[in-house]
Order: structure tokens, then sequence, then C-alpha cells
């Protein structure tokens, strides 16, 4: 299996705030895609056209979009446990159990970092063998899909990063059947939507402990096509 390291670290910073330290960086991080050649030549394209845009639009106005994209919007929300735990007493233990996980492997998080942002989670795939960074990935294969189909439902050119961290995973971008938008405010209120993570085949003690994403009440309705970014 090709190791995709430095792809899963450049789509990690195309997702970062869009600061003027990230945006300097654009074309060389299409560079590293383009070079590494484990994406498509249509997701590359794509990508560009991301980065280009990214250059093109006014600095201010890049990181309005940002926030309102991934800050105001639970469906787009780059805090993975979000779509699992909401705002549950799950989340907490939830998020320690994975930064544990990651300390294990020798990656040591900042005090701002949360382990759950997707940012991060790919930045510790990449630190993995191929095999080991595939199956980490495969667990969240269907938040990855939600937050991609909240993102093409906003007509956000986001959607092709999501869209390329799933090809890169080894699946397709698919649009699935989200619940109506609504803030993170009002989610934190609801029902919890979600079980979270399992204790399924938990390791002994002092072995590395698996990360796994599993619905409570999955969507009958399920895929509803394959979406085109």
């Amino acid at each position: 299996m090709k190791n995709n390291a430095y792809s899963m670290r450049a789509l990690s910073l195309l997702l970062s705030y869009p600061n003027a330290e990230m945006r300097a960086q654009l074309t060389p991080l299409i560079d590293v895609l383009t070079q590494e050649g484990a994406l498509t030549k249509a997701r590359l394209a794509e990508l560009k056209a991301f980065a280009e845009l990214l250059q093109q639009l006014d600095p201010l106005e890049v990181e309005s979009r940002y926030v309102e994209t991934f800050d105001r919007g639970r469906s787009t929300c780059l805090n993975l446990f979000e779509h699992v735990h909401g705002d549950s007493r799950d989340r907490g233990p939830a998020m320690s159990d994975l930064a544990q996980t990651y300390a294990q492997s020798g990656l040591n998080l900042d005090p701002d970092e949360l382990p759950d942002h997707l940012c991060v989670v790919l930045e510790f795939a990449s630190t993995q063998t191929p095999e080991i960074a595939k199956s980490f990935l495969d667990e969240m294969v269907h938040i990855l899909n939600a937050i991609f189909s909240g993102l093409l439902k906003r007509e956000s050119p986001y959607a092709a990063v999501l869209a390329a961290i799933l090809e890169l995973s080894g699946h397709k971008a698919q649009a699935v059947h989200i619940a109506a938008e609504e803030s993170l405010d009002e989610s934190w209120q609801e029902p919890e939507a979600f079980d979270g993570c399992s204790s399924r085949g938990q390791s002994k003690p002092g072995q590395e402990q698996p990360i796994h994403f599993v619905k409570k009440n999955p969507n009958p309705e399920g895929e509803i096509g394959r979406a085109h970014v």
C-alpha cells in the first residue's frame, strides 16, 4: 500500500484557517499533491481551482466564509465528535481516549488543539503506516461523507477538499441525507443523535486502543447517490 503521508498533511493544511500564512502555502501544497500522485487528475484539478479561488478572493472574505462554513453549523463542523456525540457527556471521555491514542504514537497536541478536529486527525494519520492510516480513516468515512454533503448543500468550494480526503482513504465521495441545518447552539439542546465510540475491539491495558465511530440510529434513507464536485 502506497504511503500518502505528504498528501494527508497537505489536505490537512488546506482545511486549516485561511490566514495569510496558510494562503501563502496554497501553491506549494498543490505542488505536493501533484508530485505524490495519490489523487486522480480530476480531483487535483478541483483542488487547484479551489486554491486559485482562495488566492483571488479578498482575504477578509476568505476568512469570513471559513468561519461561516465550519463554525456556524453542525453539518459542516470539522470536529468529528460533534457529529457523533453532540454535547453529550460521552464526548469528553471520547476526546480523552483519542488524545491518548495520539500520545501513545508520539503525537502531542498543542493546548488549543482538539483531538477530534479533522486537521488533527489527518496529521495523526500521516504519521502512521499506510495500513493503520487507512484503517483509522475507514472508521470515520460516514462522518466525512456527512460533512461533504453539508458542504455540497452550502455550495462550498471546500467540498472538493473533503472529496479528496475520501478519495485518498480509498472511498468515493457520496452525498448522503442530512438533517435540516441548525446552529450549533440549537443542536446542543437536542437529544443525542448518536451513541459515539464503542468499546468494540478494545485492546489490553498498555496496548493501542482502536477508536470506533458508531451510529446509534443509522439513517434508513441511506445514500442518495454519488455527488460530483
